[in-house]
């Protein structure tokens, strides 16, 4: 196990941030919050009854992490799909509101814009509701998002691609991505989803989660084992992946075990959690790959990303609802 990178230029890495320019890719969503009280059983089933006490919206999938990118950075742009429906039209002006450039949003009127709705009551998630329509996009479609991209690529210091099966990204348009990246030499980071089951080749670095991380090695999951960087199971799953999509690094993140970080030939660095109390665990993946992109494109080492994302993921669970992370956030949760 490698010692864990305790360079004194994080803050300086942190404040690099403001000046790149990011670009989100993938599904886009609309997260809704509704908080309320229980005080008794449904007569009708033994449900709790919530009484709403007040409702939020959010951006959501890839629109959370263009929202992550743009709490550090003044330029950050998405690309996606939305549909012109209500759910469609709040996420657009969710996106607006935060500066978020959208000129690579389609809308589509025949799409059905992903809307997950989390009750929430005394401060645990009672149910979440998904309403969802996964669709694939049409030649037409992905000729229009290819032809966007090639300029919004090379406009950008480095990509971010969030993967939620929904239906927004094929192989084709993963492919298109990959080699655009390398026509215009940009960091390229993917947080995949299994179930796709899309090839990344060549990509800067991909960070699943860990039952991600054994569904598209093939292989069955195992029980996490401790320390983590002694989980030969998920090794032998990072190595398969890392043969697969033949990305630079591999980051897996571990939840309450932190991540483990597979960078070239050097053995597995473990990140143990930095969290102090979990509330939340909503959008905590999109703020890691979001907060790790902006290390790797502000000159940190992937070891000094990584951490930077472990500490990041450690200030953003302890929010409620699909919350990001402030710089000042970050920088104190270095000394700063």
């Amino acid at each position: 196990m490698r010692a864990q990178s305790t360079n004194p230029g994080f803050l300086e890495l942190i404040g690099r941030f403001a000046g790149k320019r990011m670009l989100a890719i993938g599904d886009l969503m609309l997260d809704e919050f509704v908080w309320g009280r229980v005080s008794r059983i449904s007569p009708e089933a033994p449900v709790p009854v919530v009484k709403v006490t007040r409702e939020a919206y959010y951006p959501g999938g890839a629109a959370n992490v263009a929202r992550n990118l743009h709490e550090f950075t003044g330029t950050t742009a998405v690309a996606g799909l939305a549909g012109t429906d209500g759910p469609g039209r709040r996420l657009l002006e969710l996106l607006h509101e935060a500066g978020i450039d959208t000129e690579g949003v389609l809308q589509d009127p025949e799409a059905s814009t992903t809307v997950k709705t989390r009750v929430i009551a005394r401060n645990q998630q009672v149910v979440r509701v998904d309403r969802e329509r996964p669709a694939e996009l049409s030649r037409e479609q992905l000729t229009r998002v290819a032809e966007h991209l090639d300029a919004a690529v090379a406009a950008a210091d480095g990509i971010v691609v969030a993967d939620y099966g929904k239906g927004f990204l094929n192989q084709a348009l993963a492919d298109e991505i990959c080699r655009l990246a390398r026509k215009h030499g940009k960091i390229l980071t993917v947080d995949p989803h299994p179930h796709t089951s899309l090839a990344w080749r060549g990509a800067t670095a991909i960070k699943p989660n860990r039952i991600e991380a054994f569904s598209a090695a093939g292989l069955p999951i195992a029980e996490p084992v401790e320390p983590a960087c002694g989980d030969q199971a998920l090794i032998e799953a990072a190595q398969r992946l890392r043969s697969l999509w033949q990305s630079g690094s591999l980051l897996v993140t571990l939840g309450e075990q932190g991540m483990l970080l597979f960078d070239g030939a050097a053995a597995p660095l473990h990140l143990p959690a930095h969290t102090h109390e979990v509330f939340d665990v909503s959008g905590a993946g999109d703020t890691a790959i979001a907060v790790f992109t902006l290390g790797l494109v502000s000159g940190a080492t992937p070891a000094e990303a990584a951490e930077l994302a472990n500490r990041a993921s450690g200030i953003v669970v302890g929010k409620f609802g699909t919350a990001t992370v402030t710089p000042a956030e970050l920088m104190a949760a270095f000394g700063a």
